[in-house]
């Protein structure tokens, strides 16, 4: 059973193009296909066939090498432009899940009869787009997971069915979802500066705030899941930049962050070694949506979730 739904995550991050990501997946089901059998022999052929598309491009890559820096600017625009559409694919995976549209709808209303349906539509994009963070992250580490559920005043989910291999893949995940989020509110924020409607302002304050919010370090929250893969010192650094920003912005949520860096701090949880990657994450979302929520002060419109 494991072995299929390996198989199936593998075979869409393939459609996709992902084949970082389904490579990933296939080797993960080949480890669980016992030698000599037909999944063993199909799992080995298609990270054969990954391998040869990794290379492919590798070649390419070198075309492009030759070409000086006006080549090398080619080749980062084509594998952008490529990401751009492999992510658009992947973004829209969700809706086509009836469980996830469905509980989209039924949030959708909810909010519309408080605060309006333009409101309403672009805070549920908002975090739909969040959660699709979380997926194709999961996707690329090759880890089953259930649809996102939206859960009106609470926020929306998606339930592990397997876990990370080690807190670094668990961080990432975690984190993955404020960094779409984040991506999301700037969405907002540029076109609140262009149109000037105070709709968008409302819909990029409270994605900002929410994403901030999912940024405590405690408990299942993306914070909480991104502070194990960071050590001792690497929590002082993080819980000395949110002081910073607090100190900057006054937003209180950022008071929360850093009682729940301080009591991180002490906690005996932490790794070995450093993981820089997870702590520029952490630290650039929480400076970043900080700013964005001083920056649209004023469209203050904040469900409980």
């Amino acid at each position: 059973m494991e072995f299929e739904a390996l198989s199936q995550q593998a075979k869409l991050a393939g459609s996709a193009r992902d084949w970082h990501g389904a490579k990933i997946a296939w080797e993960r089901a080949l480890a669980l296909a016992p030698p000599g059998s037909e999944q063993y022999r199909t799992a080995k052929a298609r990270i054969q066939n990954i391998d040869l598309q990794l290379s492919g491009k590798s070649v390419w890559a070198k075309r492009f090498a030759k070409l000086g820096p006006v080549g090398v600017l080619l080749w980062k625009f084509k594998t952008f432009a490529l990401l751009a559409l492999t992510k658009g694919k992947l973004l829209l995976l969700g809706l086509t899940k009836l469980s996830t549209f469905a509980s989209m709808l039924a949030f959708f209303a909810v909010y519309w009869g408080l605060y309006g349906w333009r409101f309403a539509l672009g805070f549920v994009l908002s975090i739909y787009i969040h959660e699709m963070g979380h997926v194709i992250a999961l996707r690329k580490y090759g880890i089953a997971a259930s649809a996102p559920m939206f859960i009106p005043f609470v926020g929306a989910m998606v339930r592990l069915k397997q876990y990370p291999a080690n807190v670094a893949e668990d961080a990432r995940v975690g984190l993955a979802g404020p960094i779409w989020g984040l991506g999301a509110t700037i969405v907002a924020w540029l076109s609140a500066l262009v149109t000037g409607h105070p709709i968008w302002y409302a819909i990029a304050h409270t994605s900002a705030w929410i994403n901030l919010f999912n940024l405590i370090p405690i408990w299942q929250l993306d914070g909480g899941r991104g502070f194990r893969a960071l050590t001792r010192k690497q929590r002082g650094m993080a819980l000395g930049v949110t002081l910073v920003m607090w100190a900057i912005t006054e937003e209180m949520m950022l008071l929360l962050i850093a009682a729940g860096a301080l009591y991180r701090l002490f906690s005996k949880d932490y790794p070995a070694e450093d993981d820089n990657g997870v702590l520029t994450q952490y630290v650039g979302l929480i400076v970043l949506l900080a700013m964005l929520v001083l920056m649209t002060t004023g469209g203050a419109v904040r469900p409980s979730l």
